[in-house]
């Protein structure tokens, strides 16, 4: 480059003097500040735009919870139910009274004069006495043939008869009793049972299973076991627990008042890897 065009050329046309301006480096670095500017304010239209498309969405997303929001209240029609009078039931019949029986006044004897004696404490004639009651007052009624009186009612008079004592049903199925069935020997007998019957599930120990199962039955009159299920415990070890218990054998039965009953039995059984 010349020396009197060196002053006045650009730092670009002095760096690429004598080189291939046309192989693309010269015009990058021509166009750098033109293309930055472009990017800048391209991604400012564009953060710009989205911010108008949030406040957009909210103002719609708004307006339509308003619209939604609008309660119209209606008027509902006043029913008139029309009222039949209808006539009151009649009343029941009076209960009919029992007969009255002739009754004669029982006088106490006294010893006065005949003058003094009033007419009506004249004592009865004996011939009235055999078909007529005696009693406090003189009444008149039908004649006294065998009729009895209805008894006393006991209203009022604090009388409480004893409850009837009801009789238990000892062929049910009790599900609280005084003394559980049990595996005959006890916890040791059951442990040595347990270790000799079950068998760890392979998937349980794939799996790494462990735990409590839970084992509702029946044990009859005679010991015997039925309906056997599994309420709780890991899925994977229920089955083998139904089957232990299944296999286990004559149960010492229930006792409730002194009576072996059927009752229900819930059995735990716990499974427990070992430890390498």
């Amino acid at each position: 480059m010349e020396v009197n065009k060196i002053l006045s050329a650009d730092v670009l046309d002095i760096l690429f003097d004598g080189r291939n301006k046309e192989y693309g480096a010269y015009d990058l670095r021509k166009t750098y500040n033109k293309r930055l500017t472009y990017a800048l304010v391209g991604a400012a239209a564009f953060l710009l735009l989205i911010v108008l498309l949030n406040v957009l969405a909210d103002q719609l997303g708004k307006n339509k919870k308003a619209q939604d929001m609008i309660v119209q209240d209606v008027s509902l029609e006043e029913v008139k139910q029309e009222q039949k009078n209808e006539p009151p039931p009649p009343p029941p019949p009076p209960k009919p009274e029992p007969p009255k029986v002739e009754m004669a006044k029982f006088t106490p004897p006294k010893i006065v004069k005949d003058e003094e004696v009033k007419e009506d404490e004249k004592p009865p004639e004996q011939e009235k006495l055999e078909d007529t009651k005696i009693g406090n007052v003189n009444q008149e009624g039908i004649k006294d043939e065998g009729i009895v009186a209805p008894p006393a009612s006991d209203e009022g008079k604090g009388v409480v008869e004893a409850p009837k004592k009801q009789e238990e049903d000892w062929d049910k199925t009790f599900t609280k009793v005084e003394i559980e069935s049990d595996y005959p020997g006890g916890a040791s007998a059951w442990q040595r049972y347990l270790n000799k019957s079950l068998h760890y599930p392979q998937e349980a120990i794939d799996q790494e299973v462990q735990g409590t199962v839970v084992v509702q039955f029946i044990v009859d009159k005679a010991g015997m076991v039925s309906d056997v299920e599994a309420i709780s415990g890991p899925q994977e070890l229920r089955e083998e627990a139904v089957r232990v218990i299944k296999k286990s054998g004559q149960w010492t039965p229930a006792v409730q008042n002194g009576r072996q009953v059927k009752s229900y039995k819930k059995q735990p059984i716990t499974f427990k890897l070992e430890s390498e």
